[in-house]
């Protein structure tokens, strides 16, 4: 598939592309590069690359695919600073959460004879850093690739056929959308995790004793959401303002809606809501997205 691939950043989605990449057998030489000295010393101990190199001009030398999988708030500096390095016919992708921006960059520093073909791994888990990376991470699992019209067909076939060959789902989606959805189905989700966390945790001393002791599943899980990487989230929705504001609004509108039903004691909209929520989430495990298994599956 190819003869060489660069991992440009080493966190959870890098090593995990590393490992099932390994696992597969899918490439058959990885190149990896990380500007955190700590990341570096793992990689090296925990022998997650074929070879690692010191510089970004060392990383990209020989590779058929650059894969970008850092926070945004780095991206643009990396693009620049590979411009000068990248061969013609390089297939350049991603991992960002957010399409618009990454998008953005790329058109304004202008890459020439470049292949950018944007994809994003529908996986991860509340874990950071390299050690955090496991082979399994992307199995049954969608990635959006998000090309424009003027993309290449053979090299979206390749970058699809790389996320294929590590067990992924892969789906065709513009940019436009894919940031529409996300906002939706990741970015919304994690915004109400924070705030639950932050509006349960924002109690004295005493009281946030006895909440942390006696956490229910659902404070529980909502404190596994707000554990994932501040410095990803950070950019996320920086970089998905818009939309995520948009999710925002609509839902304190139907916040304040619920709230009125509670208030009124209106058993007959409470169990319509209830019974609707119940319906979606079955819907979710009829997709595949989740199992059936009480309490997810947890022991």
């Amino acid at each position: 598939m190819f003869n060489q691939l660069s991992i440009i950043g080493c966190g959870l989605i890098g090593s995990s592309i590393f490992k099932a990449l390994k696992k597969k057998g899918s490439v058959k030489k990885l190149i990896t590069f990380d500007n955190d000295e700590s990341v570096t010393k793992i990689i090296r101990k925990e022998k997650l690359t074929d070879k690692i190199v010191s510089s970004l001009e060392e990383a990209v030398h020989d590779s058929q695919l650059v894969l970008i999988s850092t926070p945004f708030s780095s991206f643009e500096s990396i693009v620049g600073s590979l411009k000068k390095y990248l061969k013609p016919g390089t297939i350049l992708t991603d991992t960002n959460s957010v399409k618009k921006g990454p998008d953005e960059i790329i058109k304004k520093i202008n890459l020439k004879n470049i292949s950018w073909i944007p994809g994003h791994p529908i996986s991860g888990t509340e874990k950071s850093g390299p050690t955090s990376g496991t082979a399994e991470l992307f199995e049954n699992r969608w990635t959006i690739l998000s090309p424009s019209s003027e993309a290449d067909q053979s090299d979206i076939k390749k970058v699809s056929d790389l996320w294929e060959s590590i067990g992924s789902k892969v789906k065709i989606m513009s940019a436009t959308d894919h940031d529409k959805i996300l906002s939706l189905t990741s970015h919304l989700p994690h915004v109400i995790a924070y705030n639950i966390v932050k509006t349960t945790m924002d109690n004295n001393e005493k009281l946030k004793t006895d909440i942390i002791r006696y956490s229910a599943g659902g404070l529980r899980d909502f404190t596994r959401i707000a554990a994932s990487n501040p410095t990803m989230w950070k950019d996320i929705f920086i970089d998905n303002s818009d939309l995520i504001v948009d999710a925002i609004n609509n839902f304190s509108r139907n916040l304040e809606e619920f709230k009125k039903i509670i208030a009124e004691k209106d058993g007959k909209k409470l169990l319509s809501i209830f019974e609707k929520a119940k319906e979606s989430r079955e819907a979710v495990i009829k997709a595949g997205q989740d199992t059936d298994k009480p309490n997810f599956g947890r022991k």
